[in-house]
């Protein structure tokens, strides 16, 4: 009996706001939460597997067949699981946890289509414009970016690999974070204040029987 007692209060503390407090101020940072947690064996997370997954596949799937493009990059392939419902002509995926590129590419090894590559903010320059897509994918990643200067560089480096299109799945909204690991943002106003000539050419929200806080989110370059 005293044991489900503590076991109820730790869990209530951890949980509650100072519980919330006390694990960001013992938080790593983003790069190095999610290389132990794919090297302990996690994953990208719910929204990557089952019905979640379907439908984001389902719907980029068809934006790639619809307006013909021709590569896709993505900025946080994570554990590959998302990309095995992919249809893409071409692909690079770009992930910070090298444990997580590993696992993408002995999943992969058979598909010549598909390339990987462990990626690090800073030490990457790219000015020639290697690192390029005619559509750069940001699958629920946005989120999170809880480092602000992290963020920036990501949503950066996202617009500069896209030729064409950016693919954006992610909520747009400031909320209540209930992990050290999240933080949302209104990511809408980042793209109109730093990066004016993409223009926002659809929004898809989730249906009602899929479990998802994330919308789709298609920008285009201006003409």
């Amino acid at each position: 009996m005293l044991t489900v007692i503590l076991r109820s209060a730790v869990d209530n503390f951890a949980h509650s706001a100072a519980g919330l407090r006390l694990r960001r101020r013992l938080f790593k940072g983003s790069k190095t939460y999610w290389e132990e947690r794919y090297a302990k064996g996690g994953t990208s997370g719910a929204g990557s597997y089952g019905k979640q997954a379907e439908w984001k596949a389902e719907i980029v799937n068809a934006w790639v067949s619809e307006l013909g493009v021709t590569s896709v990059i993505d900025l946080g392939c994570g554990d590959g699981n998302q990309l095995s419902l992919a249809r893409y002509p071409r692909y690079l995926g770009l992930d910070r946890s090298s444990t997580a590129v590993w696992k993408c590419i002995e999943r992969f090894s058979d598909d010549p289509t598909k390339s990987f590559l462990r990626y690090d903010p800073e030490d990457l320059w790219d000015p020639a414009g290697w690192l390029r897509g005619d559509l750069a994918l940001s699958m629920e990643v946005i989120f999170h970016l809880v480092e602000d200067e992290v963020f920036d560089d990501y949503m950066s480096r996202l617009f500069d690999c896209a030729e064409r299109f950016v693919v954006i799945c992610s909520n747009d909204s400031v909320g209540t974070e209930q992990a050290p690991h999240e933080k949302h943002r209104e990511f809408t106003k980042w793209v109109g204040q730093k990066r004016p000539e993409w223009t926002l050419d659809r929004r898809v929200d989730p249906p009602e029987d899929v479990d998802l806080m994330s919308s789709f989110f298609l920008y285009k370059r201006a003409d």
